[in-house]
């Protein structure tokens, strides 16, 4: 490289004193200068990724130099988002924990280092993006020399570094959350991370889909833009992961067999074990059958590819699938991933979460109304007024009418098996102190268990959507030990279907009282399903026949002794008139777009009348506040102590041993409520 003569001193003159600063000074300009000159390396960003990222300790199980060889597959993924590549949105629809946040990690100190510009990282809330830049990107720049000459360094008076932003030459980086609408449209940004958009909420404070609008902010550097989006999927027809991915090329990870070469990307359906025995889980090659163990996974990853199986709509989109069955040795084994399929039967919500993070992929909500002929052919008979032998504790759900208070009285056992007790119209409604007075003295009512125990509700869940004062200053009145009110949301939450309490302003007496009130807020679409669900299951097998995957012998059906009953049965009683049955199946759940044509599911009424189906869904929020959920074998064994009864007394009562238990146990006589009242 040839340097202008003006800027090197001459060697003739020896130098000392102020004149040899001034040589320091001015050599440390051409130093600079000359860098400045010299071309970046041409990098790909895995190439960045394995020479120059480290994994910090507080951030990484493996801490030390990143290897992308460790996770072959993240290696063509994090090369699309390399300058040179000409694909400007790279979509990676994935399981968890498969080293995706660590690839976009490493894309982040590659746009520092190498190809510096305007970045923006989103997180589904500003608290999460402030999360994960205390665990994640302060560790990403402190572990890498490169990085850390180039980010300013965090000082209180230097706002070039702080928990959202970090300055460096060239760009800046900003993080957000997709719940902040000021954040998303800050700044134009060349390059958008965008990780676990499933979790983003439907609008960024009321101004538009997050997605859409960090989206904007790229679209003025034009072929030179960078968009990555990253998720764990959640629910067919509302995942935005799953929507981008079906509109890419649908790439996935092909990996040869080790017996037969024959080359397939990995399915759940051909791991395959021993029944209760994940240890010896092995996949069967679909070419040659051949069982396939699991220690030959890394030299087939390491020699497996990315393939396209469509067509993708926009020819600048590619897209990408991963399950964890691709998880590196000593990460997540197919042992373990057995060990959660097994865990997981018998329940909706871990089924879900099974599909979600270990496949990655959608959950299907089924919300086909069943016909109610159908369930008034399946009802069954048991004294009227009674609570069978598995029932072990009530819970009752209200829903508040112009003119009345419906409300129905529903038992629960065991793997939250379920039995109609009883149905109560209540005449006068909201405005009738005398209607009020009648749901007061339902709350000390017994109903006999076939122990001959009498007991009483356990918590009464009421609709606060009509005349919400009237209510509060009920519940207000008797005390929210044993009622809880209620407000129906629409939208799944399974994780967490029941929020609260939270203390809300109510009217009492002609008095507004600040925090007067408690309030739990449902997310009805889960429980609607659920319900559903739960009825359209397979009806019992006696034992000997023919068995479902999944059974839990210690309820029968209380007409049918002998029988199995999967988790969630619920039994209608033979006074179930049809009205009842018609209004318990009056909804069913479809899927409407929006006007910016993103889809989303919604509860339809077929009937006007949906009393039933809504005071289930109450009942069932009072069993969730109860925490019957979450309930060990200990809490359940307790109960059944509690009545008298045994898993034999539960498994004999009903038609097939008419004798009441209390005839054959006599147990100690008292009114069971719940210990666990919540």
């Amino acid at each position: 490289m040839s340097v202008p003569n003006s800027t090197i001193l001459p060697r003739s003159n020896p130098i000392s004193g102020d004149d040899a600063f001034e040589f320091d000074g001015a050599a440390e300009i051409l130093r600079a200068w000359s860098a400045g000159l010299t071309p970046d390396p041409d990098l790909t960003v895995s190439e960045w990724a394995d020479r120059h990222r480290m994994l910090s300790g507080r951030a990484s199980a493996e801490p030390g130099r990143y290897r992308t060889a460790r996770t072959p597959y993240m290696g063509e993924i994090m090369d699309r988002l390399s300058p040179g590549d000409p694909t400007q949105r790279i979509v990676f629809m994935k399981a968890a924990q498969v080293g995706a946040t660590e690839a976009g990690n490493n894309w982040i100190g590659f746009a520092i280092h190498q190809a510096p510009g305007p970045m923006l990282a989103v997180q589904p809330t500003v608290d999460l993006a402030k999360r994960n830049s205390r665990q994640r990107i302060d560790p990403l720049i402190d572990e890498s020399p490169e990085l850390r000459e180039r980010v300013k360094p965090a000082r209180s008076r230097d706002a070039g570094n702080t928990m959202l932003s970090k300055e460096f030459a060239g760009g800046i980086l900003i993080m957000t959350g997709a719940n902040s609408a000021v954040g998303l449209r800050s700044t134009p940004a060349r390059y958008i991370f965008l990780d676990e958009v499933d979790a983003y909420p439907a609008s960024a404070d009321e101004e538009g889909d997050p997605v859409t609008l960090a989206e904007a902010r790229s679209l003025t550097f034009a072929h030179r833009r960078k968009v990555f989006l990253v998720s764990t999927p959640t629910i067919r027809g509302l995942s935005r992961i799953e929507r981008e991915f079906e509109a890419s090329d649908q790439r996935r990870f092909f990996v040869p067999c080790p017996h037969c070469g024959q080359q397939q990307w990995l399915k759940f359906e051909r791991l395959r074990w021993q029944k209760g025995h994940p240890e010896t889980a092995e996949y069967h090659c679909e070419g040659c059958e051949t069982p396939i163990a699991e220690h030959h996974k890394t030299a087939m990853l390491e020699a497996g590819e990315w393939r396209a199986t469509a067509t993708a709509a926009d020819p600048n989109t590619v897209g990408y699938h991963l399950s964890a069955l691709y998880s590196p040795i000593g990460w997540l084994s197919w042992e373990r991933i057995v060990r959660a399929w097994d865990a997981a039967q018998g329940s909706d919500e871990a089924i879900k979460a099974f599909r979600n993070t270990i496949l990655g992929e959608t959950w299907v909500e089924s919300g086909e109304a069943p016909d109610w002929q159908r369930l008034a052919d399946q009802r069954e008979t048991w004294t009227a007024g009674t609570v069978p032998a598995g029932g072990l504790f009530l819970t009752a759900g209200a829903d508040v009418q112009k003119d009345r208070i419906e409300v129905d009285v529903w038992a629960w056992g065991r793997g939250l098996e379920s039995w109609l007790i009883d149905h109560l119209v209540l005449e006068g409604g909201p405005g009738d102190p005398a209607c009020w007075q009648q749901l007061t003295n339902l709350l000390g009512q017994t109903w006999e268990h076939a122990s001959g125990q009498p007991m009483t509700l356990a918590r009464l869940a009421i609709d606060t959507g009509y005349e919400t004062s009237a209510v509060y200053a009920w519940s207000r009145q008797v005390g929210f030990a044993q009622v809880a009110p209620v407000k129906g949301v629409e939208g799944f939450n399974r994780s967490s279907p029941v929020t609260g309490p939270t203390y809300v302003d109510a009217t009492i007496a002609g008095r507004r009282l600040r925090r007067g009130a408690r309030l739990w807020t449902v997310a009805t679409s889960t429980f609607k399903t659920e319900t559903y669900r739960f009825l359209r299951q397979d009806r019992p097998t006696r034992e000997g026949e023919a068995e479902p995957s999944r059974q839990w012998r210690g309820v029968s059906s209380p007409n049918e002794a002998g029988m199995i009953c999967p988790p969630g049965t619920i039994h209608l009683p033979n006074w179930a008139d049809g009205e009842w049955l018609k209004q318990f199946t009056a909804e069913q759940l479809i899927t409407v777009r929006t006007r910016r044509g993103f889809a989303r599911l919604e509860w339809q009424k077929l009937r006007e009348r949906n009393e039933a189906l809504d005071c289930r869904v109450y009942a069932r929020a009072a069993a969730w506040i109860l925490g019957a959920d979450r309930w060990s074998d200990a809490r359940w064994a307790d109960l059944e102590a509690q009545l008298g009864v045994t898993a034999q007394d539960v498994a004999d009562g009903g038609a097939g041993n008419t004798t009441p238990i209390a005839q054959r146990t006599a147990p100690r006589r008292r009114t069971v409520r719940s210990n666990y009242m919540g």
